[in-house]
Order: structure tokens, then C-alpha cells, then sequence
């Protein structure tokens, strides 16, 4: 019979080995969160790659199935069940070749580069050494990825032509930015080394002769190889392509964790756009600008001068009072708080016309980064001042800043556990969940604001609609922008920008909803059976106590909770 000790034991030892193998796996990722042991290396895109990965899940997952279950404590068993479930994932998406449909603005090789670019460091002078043997790993890395997708082009598997246009205005604002400037180059070296100017010249002529060279041609693949095959907007979604449906299924099942089908989404979206949010626009309208007709809020959250930003600067300055607000108001809500700052950083303009209006990268475990919330300072004046309070609590306090640096911190739990970015559902649903807890804890300033927090839940609910539309129903590009004009009030070129996040990246757009809803009939379901006991810090404190979960697993941790103070 195995004991607890040889079981944990077991179960410890294949976290590490998963961890260290995907560490190995995404050097540029291993970098970004300070392990600096594979910094001269770039993410392999190969089909060799690719194998040898799958080879070692299949091993990893064997070895797990002979862990006896029940000799694991409660924590151990949630880590056997999230690494089984993160093998089986990786498996699936190795088996289905998705990484031949990422060549999108968000997803595909350069997009990575680019967007990590700025986030790198070499604190030490063998790991700037290293950094300019990267560039050639990283010119490789672009060259498979370019291979990758045309094998998948060769399979049918052809893009959509917008987002192979809007990776080509990527590459093309990159390669047009002065040598000086380049991110690539500017890289964060170590303080007060003598050996710097020699080191950054070196990298520079490295970025020149091979970095600039590789997105070249890489940028030459998508305009002569891909853009003539590329799905025309008419033929926007998966459900064009040879096993279109069953791909599609298969990330809807990945980003949330749960075998939903693609019509309960859409119709769920439906009734949420076209009706429940909806009335609440009409309630919250009518206090703000004595109308209840919702067409008459939407133009004018869209079209009065007076509600949009003058300047970037603007912008920047309310998102910090957002910021200092929610900061000010955490201890009252929730009994653990991380200790990594977060930063406001403005989307670095190569990026900017091509990407959503805010983002967020987590802190360095290793405390050498803080988490850093990305705005979007592009076109200021198009951008309307409702909007920004509800990202600022999304993205950074009490959204994805409070989850993701409490989960770095949990130095009880496996790294993977801690610092993995699976579970979508999970992490963009409490990031949603917490638009309307910032409500709650009196962040929003006025009727204004809270408009911007429908605005918000309206776009996550057409995502159920526009996502299922075009990958499941053969929505045009069009019909998806138009359907969410009518149904939330957020100008064009952001509309526009994200109908082409969703073309390019089927299925994720839909585990903001999934989640924050579970989050939310969880807590409803709590506060009932617990009555005058149920404590919201209690309660946020099992939603994050245990790292990024899956949904399955949150629902257990609540009702366990549940049990514990009922008790």
C-alpha cells in the first residue's frame, strides 16, 4: 500500500519535472519570469520540437496515473488533477496543430517577440553575453514559425486575411523603427558594467545582420505565401476550414474548462446582450443623462465631445487615480494581498494600432518586476472616458494584478500552479467578476463610470455571440462588427480591432463570461446557505487561495469553504 509520504513525494517530483520541461520548452517565458538558465535560447516552433514535447507528456501523464489518489492530502490531490488535465490539454493542442492557425496579431511568432521584447533583462553580464546568442534563436524561432504556417496553409488550414494583415502592419511598423529605439536592443543590461557600450553594439549589429533579417522574411511568408490563400472576411471563422467545427469545439473546451457547446454560448450571450444588461443600461442612463432609450446612451457615451479624452496624458491620469483608489480599498475585501506593485506603462506604439486598449504582464517572481497594466495610448482622442475605469479594475486592482501576484507568491504551491497561465476561465473570469465587485466597493466615481462597467459586461457577453457566430455559424467579419455596434457602446476601431482578436484567436474571447458568471453563482449560492456567515473576504480568499485553478476545481474549494464555516 503507498503511503502519503511516497505519494506526495511522487507528486512533488512530477510538478517539478513538468515545470522544468516547460520552462526548457518556452525559454523567452522562463526569461520573463526571472530564469535566466536558458536565456540564450528562443522558443522551437519545429515539428521535431513538437514530437519530443509530446513524447515527454505521454511519459509525465503515465507516471501520473500511478499516483495513488487517495494517499494525497486535499492540496496534493488538486495538483495531480491540474497537472493531468494541463498534460491532456497540451497533448490535444499538439494533436489538433494549433500552433498552424497562430499567425495572427496576438498569437503568432513576431507578436510574441515583440511583445516580450520590453520586458526582458540581464542583470548579469553572462546573461547579456547570452542575449546575443539569442538573437540568432530568435531569427530561427521566426523562420519555424513561418514554416509552421505554411505547412498548415498546405493543409487547408489557410488564415483569415485580416489578421494576416494586421501581422504584416506588426512587422512592418517594427522594421521601420530606428535601430536605436529597437526593443531588441535597448534590452536592460547590468548596472554599472563596463563592458556595456562593447555589449550593446554587439547586440545592435546582431539585431541588424539577423533579428531584422528573420522578420523580413518572415513578414515576406505571410505577404507572398499566406495572404493569396488567406479566408476572406466572409469566411472569417474555423468553421470554413477542413475540421473547422471540431477545432472550434476543442478551444471552447480548452479556454474554459468545460464541455460547452458552441449554441448554449451563443444563446447565453444572446440573453445577456439583447436583454439583461441591456435594462440595466437603460436603469443607469436614466440617472446619468435622463434617457432610458439605450440607442440614445450608446451615441451619446459615443459621441459627445465632452465624455472623450483630450490627450494620452489623460488617459494616463485617470487610470493612476483608478489605481490609487482601488489600491486604497483592498484590505477592506480581501484578507490576502500580494506584495508586488503595479505599474501603469503605455502600450509601446509599434504595437499600439493592432492591439485592445489595456493589457497586463504579471510581476517576476524573483520580485525584478513589478506587474505592469498596458495602456493604450493610441488615437486618444477616439477613446471615450467611461471606459477607463472598468479596465483599470479589470486588468490591474482588483483584477488581474491581485490573482496573478498572489499566485507567484504562494510559495506553498508548485511553481506550475503558481506561475502558468492556463485556465482562462478562471483568470479572465475573476478579472470580470471584479468590474462589478469594484461597484461594490465604491471605486466608481459616478453613473458615468458605471456605464463604462455595463459597456464592459455587454462586450464580454457579445463575445459569446460574435465568437460562436463566426467560428460555429458562419458569421462574416462584418456581421460580427455589426451586431456588437448595436449592442455596446464602444467606438469602431475598437470593435473592429477586437472582431479581428476573436478571428484570430477562436474560443478564448468566450472564458471572460464562463468564468465571471461561475464566480458569481458560486458566490450567490454561498451567501444563501451561509446566511449572516457568509464574509466576502472569506470568500475571495478560497477563490485565490489556491493559485489559477480550473473551474471545476473552484467550484470544489468554494463548497468546501462552504462547509467550513457552516461548521
Amino acid at each position: 500500500m503507498t503511503t502519503h509520504d511516497d505519494a506526495a513525494t511522487a507528486m512533488s517530483s512530477l510538478a517539478d519535472e513538468y515545470w522544468e520541461h516547460e520552462l526548457e520548452a518556452h525559454p523567452l517565458y522562463a526569461s520573463f519570469l526571472g530564469d535566466h538558465r536558458y536565456d540564450d535560447r528562443a522558443d522551437d516552433y519545429s515539428v521535431e520540437a513538437d514530437m519530443a514535447k509530446r513524447e515527454r507528456y505521454l511519459t509525465l501523464r503515465g507516471r501520473l496515473a500511478a499516483v495513488d489518489e487517495n494517499a494525497l492530502n486535499d492540496t496534493d490531490r488538486v495538483t495531480r488533477e491540474l497537472l493531468q488535465g494541463e498534460l491532456d490539454d497540451a497533448i490535444r493542442r499538439i494533436d489538433l496543430r494549433l500552433v498552424e492557425l497562430t499567425a495572427d496579431q496576438m498569437q503568432g511568432a513576431h507578436a510574441e517577440l515583440l511583445m516580450i521584447a520590453g520586458q526582458l533583462r540581464a542583470p548579469e553580464p553572462e546573461h547579456a553575453r547570452n542575449a546575443v546568442s539569442r538573437i540568432s534563436a530568435m531569427a530561427t524561432m521566426l523562420d519555424q514559425a513561418a514554416q509552421r504556417y505554411r505547412d498548415g496553409a498546405a493543409a487547408g488550414r489557410t488564415p483569415a486575411a485580416i489578421n494576416i494583415t494586421r501581422s504584416m502592419h506588426q512587422v512592418d511598423g517594427y522594421l521601420a523603427s530606428p535601430l536605436e529605439d529597437d526593443p531588441f536592443v535597448s534590452l536592460a543590461g547590468p548596472e554599472n558594467w563596463d563592458g556595456e557600450q562593447e555589449w550593446r553594439q554587439e547586440l545592435a549589429e546582431a539585431v541588424r545582420h539577423t533579428l531584422r533579417p528573420a522578420f523580413a522574411r518572415y513578414r515576406d511568408v505571410l505577404a507572398t505565401e499566406l495572404a493569396p490563400v488567406a479566408r476572406p472576411d466572409e469566411q472569417a471563422g474555423l468553421l470554413h476550414l477542413p475540421e473547422g467545427e471540431q477545432i472550434y469545439q476543442t478551444l471552447i473546451e480548452l479556454h474554459t474548462g468545460l464541455p460547452l457547446s458552441a449554441d448554449d454560448l451563443h444563446r447565453i450571450g444572446l440573453e445577456q446582450a439583447t436583454e439583461t444588461i441591456r435594462a440595466e443600461f437603460a436603469e443607469v442612463g436614466e440617472r446619468a443623462f435622463g434617457t432610458s432609450d439605450v440607442r440614445a446612451i450608446f451615441d451619446r457615451l459615443l459621441n459627445d465631445p465632452d465624455l472623450r479624452y483630450k490627450d494620452g496624458d489623460e488617459i494616463v491620469r485617470q487610470a493612476t487615480r483608478c489605481l490609487d483608489a482601488a489600491q486604497a480599498e483592498m484590505a477592506a475585501w480581501f484578507g490576502t494581498l500580494p506584495a508586488a506593485p503595479c505599474v501603469l506603462t503605455p502600450v509601446p506604439e509599434y504595437l499600439a494600432p493592432d492591439v485592445p486598449p489595456a493589457y497586463y504582464l504579471p510581476p517576476a517572481p524573483d520580485g525584478s518586476r513589478p506587474g505592469e497594466f498596458f495602456v493604450n495610448l493610441h488615437a486618444p482622442t477616439e477613446r471615450g472616458r467611461y471606459s477607463t475605469a472598468s479596465i483599470a479594475y479589470h486588468e490591474a486592482i482588483p483584477g488581474h494584478h491581485l490573482q496573478l501576484a498572489i499566485a507567484a507568491e504562494s510559495a506553498d504551491l508548485p511553481e506550475f500552479r503558481r506561475l502558468g497561465m492556463g485556465h482562462t476561465a478562471f483568470v479572465e473570469g475573476w478579472a470580470l467578476y471584479t468590474e462589478r465587485l469594484a461597484d461594490e466597493m465604491g471605486l466608481y466615481a459616478d453613473d458615468l463610470d458605471r456605464l463604462g462597467m455595463l459597456s464592459s459586461d455587454a462586450w464580454r457577453a457579445c463575445r459569446l455571440v460574435v465568437d460562436t457566430g463566426l467560428h460555429a455559424r458562419g458569421w462574416s467579419r462584418q456581421q460580427a462588427i455589426d451586431f456588437m455596434v448595436e449592442h455596446m457602446p464602444v467606438d469602431l476601431d475598437t470593435i473592429t480591432v477586437e472582431v479581428d482578436r476573436y478571428i484570430g484567436m477562436p474560443g478564448q474571447a468566450l472564458a471572460y463570461k464562463v468564468g465571471q458568471r461561475e464566480i458569481l453563482s458560486l458566490r450567490e449560492q454561498a451567501r444563501r446557505e451561509l446566511g449572516d456567515a457568509f464574509d466576502v473576504k472569506g470568500f475571495h480568499d478560497a477563490v485565490l487561495g489556491a493559485a489559477t485553478i480550473s473551474l471545476p476545481v473552484l467550484r470544489r474549494r468554494v463548497h468546501e469553504w462552504v462547509t467550513r464555516v457552516r461548521g
